[in-house]
């Protein structure tokens, strides 16, 4: 059955008369919100949410009776607002399967023959993976020391020395030779120095 040109033209300008996003996007674990216009013919139309590749032929999730009030039907929601002719479509907790060809339609009373349908605009929906938080490396750097109070840090040379002295003290080798080489090289000295006053002394004064 052909449709007269008045009546063709007058599906066709419903069919117009519907606007979306054309695509909207969301991650796993979150929500996306869809907003489509129509036109205001269509106020107190039934408007519903549906799945599939061809709008003729995709299954209905959630509708609204145009009273403004939502109505849900798992994780899918949809609430009509006819005070400025839109009708808002709310998917929560989404996983990858969610993915795919969405139609906002309204449903109409002129459906005569395979030429006449309901006003639909296609939503393509994208899911992405949860976001999760990278590593970040640092550049590395210098560590620093908390600043100090000098004051306490100062250090009379009296000290200082009675430092150095106890440090050169507890060495081993300090004390090798304190107690041993200086000793020894004292003795030595003194022999020395003994046996060159012995020969400056006359062979007379030796008797």
């Amino acid at each position: 059955m052909w449709l007269c040109p008045g009546l063709l033209l007058f599906c066709l300008q419903g069919c117009l008369s519907l606007k979306g996003p054309g695509s909207v996007s969301g991650y796993v674990g979150g929500s996306l919100h869809v907003q489509c216009q129509y036109g205001k013919s269509h106020k107190n139309h039934l408007k519903y949410w549906c799945r599939g590749e061809y709008d003729t032929k995709c299954k209905t999730i959630v509708e609204t009776k145009g009273d403004g009030e939502e109505k849900k039907n798992g994780r899918v929601s949809i609430r009509d607002h006819p005070e400025n002719v839109t009708m808002t479509v709310t998917m929560e907790n989404l996983s990858e399967d969610d993915a795919g060809s969405y139609w906002c339609k309204i449903q109409t009373f002129f459906i005569w023959d395979s030429w006449s349908r309901d006003p639909a605009v296609l939503v393509k929906v994208h899911v992405f993976p949860a976001t999760t938080p990278t590593e970040t490396t640092l550049p590395a750097t210098t560590p620093t020391l908390p600043l100090v109070n000098t004051r306490h840090l100062r250090i009379s040379t009296t000290e200082l020395f009675f430092l150095q002295l106890w440090s050169l003290l507890s060495s081993i080798h300090f004390q090798v030779l304190v107690f041993l080489k200086l000793p020894l090289f004292l003795s030595m000295l003194c022999a020395v120095i003994w046996v060159n006053r012995l020969q400056k002394i006359p062979e007379g004064n030796l008797e």
